[in-house]
């Protein structure tokens, strides 16, 4: 399949409309980052005082998956029980919208491999997430490594 060439009058009205929107889109991409980046810092800093002195660092979210559950239950669970906060994505429908737990998980769940997920804070520092989906599509597929290999992570991450 052939691309037909844009004419020159196309590429000078590209140009131009890009000229004419830049001033409106440039703010408006300020803005959206300027706000991405303090939620991100309310976030950890609510995390930091609200949950850190409560004993509480590790996100744990999970679902009723048929796929995941029993591992997650029998395997990952005992090992975050006493520190996690849990969220049930299989439950969202009754989630409260602005409770500091949804928030986290909106935050650093974003779009990808959020279920099942781990996250552990510390103070100070920045996240680590634990996304177990692409191991669990592995051992669809046989390979058993990579979910191993991630428990194994998150068990050095939790000592």
């Amino acid at each position: 399949m052939t691309r037909k060439r844009a004419s020159l009058r196309q590429k000078v009205a590209r140009i131009a409309l890009l000229v004419v929107l830049l001033p409106l889109i440039l703010p408006l991409a300020i803005v959206g980052l300027v706000l991405h980046f303090l939620n991100l810092v309310v976030v950890y800093l609510l995390v930091w005082a609200w949950w850190l002195p409560r004993g509480k660092d590790v996100l744990y979210v999970t679902s009723d998956s048929t796929v995941w559950k029993d591992y997650m239950e029998n395997e990952i669970r005992p090992l975050v029980a006493e520190r996690a906060v849990a969220l049930n994505w299989s439950e969202r429908k009754s989630w409260r919208h602005w409770s500091l737990v949804v928030r986290v998980f909106r935050t650093f769940g974003r779009g990808r491999d959020f279920n099942p997920m781990i996250v552990l804070f510390r103070p100070f520092q920045k996240a680590k997430m634990f996304r177990f989906l692409p191991a669990f599509q592995g051992r669809k597929h046989g390979n058993l490594e990579d979910l191993e290999k991630l428990r194994r992570e998150l068990i050095q991450s939790l000592s």
